[in-house]
């Protein structure tokens, strides 16, 4: 499904600069430029109005601050009609810092060659359509680090899905575990599990560990019934679990 397109506002007290996004939030598109009446209310109607007509779904509208950051006096007549404009429309409102965007846009038009008479026009609308371009980067990483962190996250779990065994008991009851080592000791290997899908606090923190005897298909899990051997061996595993691990978590296993 592709989104609906992005308006932006570059808010002045005499114009109000417009830019649109294309049909496919890539880049954006100086649009009109719109003469503000004597009369707030009307002016807030027609850029509602304005934002209906393109169909968009999103309107970002430009704050204005000084160089440092700190508000002024335009930054609070911005920020009253963004207000008007909310009540106006039904649409969300995104607020993007809008510092430099004029003198880009005025310097843009000079590079363009566009004629002093004509410059005041457009400036707006360029002006928009920077504050636009800065919004739809924002998303565009967004959209990326969130696509990385699912991909990620994906990742680990079918990891972690490979870990997972099914061990039977003496009884025969079937329970899934998770691998969380191997480790040789005295030439001899050892492998430690916990449940995949513990009941209670003590579950979580509890370890099993088994022998591993046989080669290649004929590998097999084997208990200890030495209680000798399995404290050296744990105590091993515990010291190499701290090498990787936090050791206050090594501590609590059982």
């Amino acid at each position: 499904m592709i989104a609906k397109r992005v308006i932006a506002f570059d808010i002045g007290d005499k114009r109000i600069g417009v830019a649109v996004s294309d049909p496919f939030n890539e880049y954006a598109m100086p649009c009109e430029t719109y003469f503000r009446t004597r009369s707030f209310e009307t002016d807030v109607r027609a850029i509602a109005k304005i934002a209906a007509d393109k169909g968009v779904g999103v309107i970002v509208c430009g704050l204005p601050v000084f160089t440092d950051g700190t508000e002024s006096e335009q930054t609070e007549k911005t920020r009253r009609f963004i207000a008007a404009l909310e009540k106006a429309t039904e649409l969300p409102i995104v607020i993007e810092d809008e510092r430099f965007t004029t003198a880009e846009a005025k310097e843009t038009q000079m590079l363009g060659g566009v004629k002093q008479s004509r410059r005041k026009q457009t400036v707006d609308s360029i002006a928009a359509s920077f504050i636009l371009e800065s919004y739809l980067k924002k998303q565009k990483n967004y959209e990326k680090e969130k696509l990385m962190k699912e991909q990620i996250s994906t990742e680990e779990y079918e990891d972690e899905l490979e870990r997972i065994i099914e061990l039977e008991d003496e009884d025969g009851n079937v329970e899934k575990y998770l691998h969380i080592g191997t480790i040789e000791y005295r030439s001899e290997w050892y492998c430690f599990f916990q449940k995949a899908e513990p009941e209670t606090e003590e579950e979580e923190d509890e370890v099993v560990m088994f022998r591993l005897v046989g080669e290649g298909d004929d590998k097999r899990l084997e208990t200890l019934d030495d209680e000798q051997l399995m404290d050296e061996v744990f105590a091993e595993f515990c010291h190499q679990y701290e090498d990787f691990e936090n050791s206050e978590e090594a501590m609590q296993l059982e």
